[in-house]
């Protein structure tokens, strides 16, 4: 009788065991991340910049958690990349390299507050006990004893980030700091979120939010995260930035092409749900920004646009990720692209593909909240930055409007 209620009592303290593993159960989902890409040109920062340097970015979370950890990633660099040293805090004002001294946090790698990052790899923190709230702005910190052989990071950072010589990564505020106006090295930061999923928006520049001002978080994928934020039906929706300026379904530009970078910017970060695709200006434009072409290249054009975004659709599909397309925003206006009848038909015939019902999941007509109703082939005046291509911030306001919240509505499990 003594051994079987030892039996019971061993059975119950398993079971009791059990009940607390499971509800201490993480659900990591991506709050915030960045595309990567090689820097080129201005956007390559100075060796000397990143050498025994401690480099602190800004970056705002778009949903809260109870914990969290870092994504740093090498993904171009052709050698390992040693971090000396790294920590987070909850920003002091979002503008300086100050932190609020209660938060700051080391950030640690298997225990090891230094690690090592494989050439093409991404590497995750352990978890840090730093509850954030929705809208968060965190400064990751990282040192770096010598820089990397090649850069990996991200130019359209549209915030400041702050740069100093030294290992500094526990300072309230850097001495003797420069800013710069990229990210290196940070590609996401996922939060402890139970319940909570995340939406990725795969585009260009006009998703990396050109004309954007440092530190507003004006770019229409901050904007649709606030609406997010403020309806209780999708408040737990992360919003994902995949945005790079210049991109193309087809072929690389200043960035990897969108199917290229699909794996990496869609289905690595953790509790993506959804996918918004708004690609294809850029290979519309290209294809003719130079000289004229032939009928037999522009059929070719829509033919492998098309070819790419069903690539899309089957991959998020079989992950189980809901996909919806953007369509391709007017561009008659722009001086850059200079378009003709040619390549409006080519655009007509993408977005009819888009809209076409079973082709995605869901559409959101840009095309048709952005165009201006007297002359459709343009952007509406007042939501032109001015270039007759991107927007201006009310035009980054509305297109943020456009997207009707019932598309994202949380998924079943």
């Amino acid at each position: 009788m003594a051994k079987m209620r030892g039996l019971i009592g061993l059975l119950a303290a398993l079971c009791l065991g059990g009940t607390a593993i499971a509800q201490d159960k993480s659900h990591w989902v991506a709050s915030w991340a960045t595309s990567q890409m090689v820097p080129t040109n201005e956007n390559v920062a100075p060796a000397g910049d990143l050498t025994d340097a401690t480099l602190r970015q800004i970056v705002r979370v778009t949903i809260g958690g109870k914990r969290l950890r870092v994504r740093l990633s090498n993904a171009f660099g052709t050698a390992p990349l040693v971090i000396g040293a790294a920590s987070v805090a909850l920003s002091a004002d979002n503008t300086s390299s100050r932190v609020v001294p209660a938060t700051l946090k080391p950030l640690a790698f298997g225990g090891s507050a230094s690690v090592t990052i494989p050439a093409g790899a991404d590497y995750l923190s352990d978890p840090v006990d730093l509850p954030v709230a929705p809208g968060a702005d965190l400064a990751l910190t990282l040192h770096l004893p010598s820089p990397p052989d090649r850069q990996t990071g991200h130019p359209g950072a549209r915030g400041h980030s702050h740069f100093a010589h030294g290992q500094q990564v526990m300072a309230e505020a850097l001495t003797g700091a420069k800013t710069s106006t990229r990210w290196y090295v940070i590609g996401g930061v996922e939060v402890d979120a139970p319940g909570a999923q995340a939406l990725v928006i795969l585009g260009d520049s006009i998703t990396d939010g050109y004309g954007v001002q440092p530190n507003t978080n004006a770019r229409w994928p901050d904007r649709l995260a606030v609406r997010l934020r403020a309806n209780p039906a999708t408040r737990n929706m992360a919003v994902l930035n995949a945005g790079i300026g210049g991109n193309r379904l087809r072929l690389d530009g200043t960035g990897p092409n969108a199917l290229a970078r699909f794996e990496r910017e869609v289905l690595s970060p953790p509790g993506v749900t959804h996918l918004l695709v708004i690609e294809g200006i850029n290979d519309l434009g290209t294809l003719t920004r130079d000289a004229p072409a032939t009928p037999e290249q522009h059929a070719a054009l829509v033919r492998e646009m098309i070819g790419v975004l069903r690539q899309i659709v089957a991959r998020s599909r079989a992950h189980g990720i809901k996909v919806i397309g953007g369509t391709i925003m007017p561009d008659g206006a722009s001086g850059y692209y200079h378009p003709d009848a040619a390549n409006e038909a080519d655009r007509a015939a993408v977005n009819a593909w888009i809209r076409a019902p079973g082709n995605f999941d869901a559409v959101v007509d840009f095309d048709a909240a952005m165009r201006d109703p007297a002359n459709p082939t343009r952007l509406r005046p007042d939501l032109d930055s001015g270039d007759g291509l991107h927007p201006s911030i009310v035009g980054y306001q509305t297109m943020a409007d456009a997207v009707p919240l019932a598309v994202l509505a949380p998924r079943k499990h």
